[in-house]
């Protein structure tokens, strides 16, 4: 038994922003969201730079340590990033969080810098498998704010790194999968605004994936979309 990935992806700009600054790939087996930092033009670009080199990834034959293909490739966009800011003083500050995920066998590798992040719907019930790098999650962790209150914080979107040319520690991990999961790969423009409990039931009460992405965009439009919103739906199908 073999198993592959199914994914759909969509963007919208959101109701406030002039541009859109997230970028996204749906690879055969290489998912990725990645969410600009940095004002116009910088943002947009510094995505772009991050997702045409780590989507290359896609392409390469499965060595068997995709976590760290995944972290050897967003060291190639730093590297880029970095030498995009030396070319042009404007740029200084760009960078970009990402999400990505990597089909290797019967798992799959998650990864991330920033507050994009991968959820994982399995019987019925969501779950996130990438742990924000933000200044809110950091109270999280030190139990000086609880999640619902984290939600609410006016410096929830404050992230504590990023891709942008300067050092930074990737979180991996390894997750086996089986056919009937569904994954979501989402800018925090879905995650900021929307209830996870109104993510699960979304991603639960619609099965074609494109319906779902359509609708998870919905949703955040409905509750204002201060923010570019990007969304992947992907789900696991064993192939014959």
């Amino acid at each position: 038994m073999s198993m592959v990935l199914r994914a759909v992806a969509a963007t919208d700009q959101g109701l406030v922003r002039s541009n859109n600054e997230d970028s996204v790939f749906v690879g055969s087996r290489l998912l990725i969201v990645a969410d600009g930092m940095g004002g116009l033009p910088a943002g947009e670009l510094a995505s772009d730079i991050l997702v045409n080199a780590v989507s290359v990834v896609d392409a390469l034959p499965d060595t068997g340590e995709p976590l760290q293909d995944l972290i050897a490739a967003l060291g190639t966009a730093n590297e880029r990033i970095e030498a995009a800011v030396a070319d042009d003083d404007a740029r200084d500050g760009m960078g970009t969080t990402v999400t990505a995920l990597l089909l290797a066998g019967d798992r799959v590798a998650a990864l991330n810098v920033g507050d994009s992040r991968c959820y994982l719907v399995r019987d019925g019930k969501l779950q996130q498998i990438t742990k924000d790098d933000t200044y809110v999650q950091a109270l999280v962790d030190q139990g000086v704010l609880t999640p619902a209150d984290a939600r609410r914080h006016p410096q929830r979107a404050l992230v504590t790194q990023a891709v942008q040319g300067g050092p930074f520690r990737p979180a991996g991990r390894m997750v086996p999968i089986r056919p009937g999961d569904r994954f979501l790969l989402c800018s925090d423009g879905l995650s900021d605004y929307v209830e996870d409990s109104v993510i699960e039931d979304t991603l639960r009460s619609h099965e074609q994936r494109e319906e779902c992405a359509g609708r998870l965009i919905a949703r955040t439009l409905e509750a204002g979309a201060p923010d570019n919103v990007t969304v992947i739906v992907a789900d696991v199908v064993e192939e014959a």
